[in-house]
C-alpha cells in the first residue's frame, strides 16, 4: 500500500466483483442481470466497476439513482443500458433522455415530461413503469398500471419497455409472507398490463430475492449489495458464496507506552487496564471510519487483532497493542480485509456500528486513495 499523499487506500477487488456476478448469473439462469452501481457502486467506484462489467459481460444492465450518476458513466464511454431507478424531474429529464438512459415513470406527469423532452430532442425515450406493491416509497398503485401503459402507448416520444417494483423485506425470513404477497401482486399486475400493452421486461428481485425467492426473478434481476460481497441481512439465505469487493488498509504512524490507569483519546473514555502499548493509525471518521466503532471495533496488524482504544478521532484512531508488542511504525494495518488468518468484513463493521454493510462502504470519503485489483487486466 503506497499512494503519495494518502493516509489509507481502499482497493476495489474487481476480480471478486466479477466472481460474485458470475455466481449470480449461475443462480438465476437465463435471466438478465442489472448490476446496481448507484452511490459510486456502493463506494467501490462506479466507473471502474461499470467498465469491468461491460468489457467482461458480467452483467447486462446498470442501475443508477441519479441522472448525474448515469451521465458520469456515459462520459466514461459506458454503452450498456442504464436504468434510473427513481423518477427524473425538471431539467434533468432532457439530459437523461439525450444520454440514452432508460427512465422510471410512475404517473401521467412523469410520462408526459419524458415525452416532451424526447420529442424536443427528436428521439424516443425508453420507459419502465414502477408499480408500488408494498414498499410505499414511489410507484403507481397496481390498479393504475394498465391505464398508464395505455397512456404511454398513446404518447409520442416514449416507448414503454419495462415494468418493475421493489421488495422491502426479501432479505429476511420474517418477511416471507409479505414478500410472497408482493410477488403475487406484481405477477397479477404484469398480466393486466401486458394484456393491454404486450410483453414487457419485468423485474422485481433485489439481492434478498436473488438469494431466497426464485419466484421473484421474472425476466431480469437487480442485485445490489451481493455484487460487492456482502449479504443484505444477517438472516439472509446464503445460497451464493460471495467474495469481498473491497479492502481498506493503512499503516501505523506512532507507537507509545501508556501506564495503567492513564486514559486515551477524546473524552477520556478508555482507561488502560494495565501498562500497555498504544498504536496510532492515520484514519478516522473524516475518512469514513465511523466514530461508532470507538472502543468496540478492531484492526489487524501482522495477522493479529487489536481492539480500538477510546474514541475514533476525525483523522486518527488508537489501538491497544498489549503489554508487549513487536508492532512498529510503518507496519500495515487492515481496516477491511484479511491479514494472516484474521479477517474483518464490512458485515462485521456494520454489526458493530448498528447499521448495514451498504453504509460502511458508502461512508468512505474522497480523501481515501482508491485502487483496483483488475480482472484479467481490466481495471479503470
Amino acid at each position: 500500500m503506497s499512494v503519495l499523499g494518502a493516509s489509507s487506500v481502499a482497493t476495489t477487488r474487481l476480480d471478486h466483483i466479477r466472481a460474485n456476478l458470475a455466481a449470480i448469473r449461475q443462480r438465476v439462469g437465463e435471466r438478465l442481470v442489472l448490476a446496481a452501481v448507484k452511490a459510486d457502486a456502493y463506494g467501490h467506484g462506479a466507473v471502474a466497476v461499470a467498465r469491468m462489467v461491460e468489457r467482461t459481460g458480467a452483467a447486462d444492465w446498470l442501475g443508477v439513482a441519479t441522472v448525474g450518476e448515469g451521465l458520469e458513466l456515459r462520459a466514461a464511454g459506458i454503452g450498456l443500458p442504464i436504468l434510473k431507478l427513481s423518477v427524473a424531474r425538471g431539467e434533468e429529464v432532457r439530459a437523461a433522455v439525450a444520454a440514452g438512459m432508460t427512465l422510471c415513470v410512475t404517473d401521467a406527469a412523469s410520462i408526459e415530461e419524458e415525452a416532451a423532452a424526447a420529442s424536443d430532442l427528436g428521439t424516443t425515450a425508453s420507459l419502465h413503469l414502477k408499480v408500488d406493491t408494498g414498499m410505499r416509497r414511489i410507484g403507481c398503485e397496481p390498479e393504475e398500471a394498465p391505464g398508464l401503459a395505455r397512456l404511454a402507448d398513446a404518447t409520442a416520444g416514449v416507448r414503454l419497455d419495462g415494468l418493475f417494483s421493489h421488495l422491502p423485506i426479501s432479505d429476511s425470513p420474517r418477511g416471507d409472507a409479505f414478500t410472497s404477497g408482493q410477488i403475487d401482486l406484481f405477477r397479477q399486475t404484469a398480466q393486466t398490463v401486458e394484456a393491454v400493452h404486450g410483453p414487457l421486461l419485468k423485474h422485481l428481485a433485489n439481492s434478498g430475492a436473488v438469494l431466497g425467492h426464485p419466484d421473484a426473478w421474472f425476466d431480469l434481476v437487480r442485485p445490489g449489495i451481493i455484487v460487492y460481497g456482502a449479504y443484505p441481512d444477517p438472516a439472509a439465505e446464503r445460497s451464493i458464496a460471495l467474495a469481498p469487493g473491497l479492502e481498506w488498509r493503512t499503516r501505523v504512524t506512532f507507537v507509545k507506552r501508556v501506564r495503567a490507569g492513564e486514559t486515551v483519546g477524546y473524552g477520556r473514555t478508555w482507561t488502560a487496564p494495565r501498562d500497555t502499548w498504544i498504536g496510532t493509525v492515520p484514519v478516522g471518521y473524516g475518512d469514513g471510519y465511523s466514530r461508532l466503532l470507538s472502543s468496540r471495533g478492531r484492526m489487524l496488524i501482522g495477522g493479529r487483532s487489536y481492539p480500538i482504544a477510546g474514541r475514533v478521532c476525525m483523522d486518527q484512531t488508537m489501538v491497544d497493542l498489549g503489554p508487549a508488542t513487536e508492532v512498529a511504525v510503518g507496519d500495515e494495518v487492515v481496516l477491511v480485509g484479511r491479514s494472516g488468518a484474521e479477517e474483518i468484513t464490512t458485515s462485521e463493521l456494520a454489526d458493530a456500528m448498528g447499521t448495514i454493510p451498504y453504509e460502511v462502504t458508502c461512508l468512505i470519503t474522497r480523501r481515501v486513495a482508491r485502487d483496483q485489483v483488475p480482472q484479467d487486466g481490466i481495471g479503470s
